[in-house]
C-alpha cells in the first residue's frame, strides 16, 4: 500500500502507523509512530506542496501549473500551512544556557535576567 491508497482509505481521519519494516534488512520496529505531518496532508495537499517545492516556491509557477490565481494559490498555501506545526529555528535559552553565558562573560547579570524574565 502507498501513502495515496492509505490518504484515500483514512479519508482524512487521524491514523497512526504500529509497525514499519526496513526495506533490505527485514528489521521491522513495532510501536506506535504518528506518520510525518506532509504524509498526514489530503493526497491533493501533498501534489500541491510537492509542486510548490519542486517550483523554488514560485507563485507564478504555480499559478501556471495549476491554471489559478495569485490569491487562490496564497490561500491555499495558508490553509496547509494551519495543519503544520512549525519547527522553531530560534528556541528560548534555557536557564541553564543563560547561566553559563553569564559565568562565561557573555552577558551582563542585567542581560541574563532580563532573559530569563522574558515569557516562554
Amino acid at each position: 500500500m502507498d501513502w495515496q491508497e492509505l490518504t484515500d482509505l483514512t479519508r482524512g481521519q487521524p491514523f497512526t502507523v504500529e509497525r514499519v519494516r526496513l526495506a533490505g534488512s527485514g528489521v521491522a520496529v513495532e510501536g506506535q509512530f504518528e506518520p510525518p505531518q506532509l504524509a498526514q496532508l489530503s493526497i491533493d495537499d501533498q501534489v500541491f506542496v510537492a509542486a510548490f517545492v519542486r517550483s523554488h516556491g514560485s507563485i507564478k509557477e504555480m499559478e501556471r501549473i495549476f491554471g489559478v490565481s495569485y490569491p487562490t494559490i496564497k490561500s491555499r498555501l495558508k490553509r496547509i500551512a494551519e495543519h503544520l506545526d512549525f519547527v522553531d529555528t530560534d528556541p528560548a535559552p534555557t536557564g541553564a544556557d543563560v547561566v553559563d553565558r553569564l559565568r562565561r562573560g557573555e552577558i551582563s547579570a542585567q542581560e541574563a535576567l532580563a532573559e530569563l524574565e522574558r515569557p516562554r
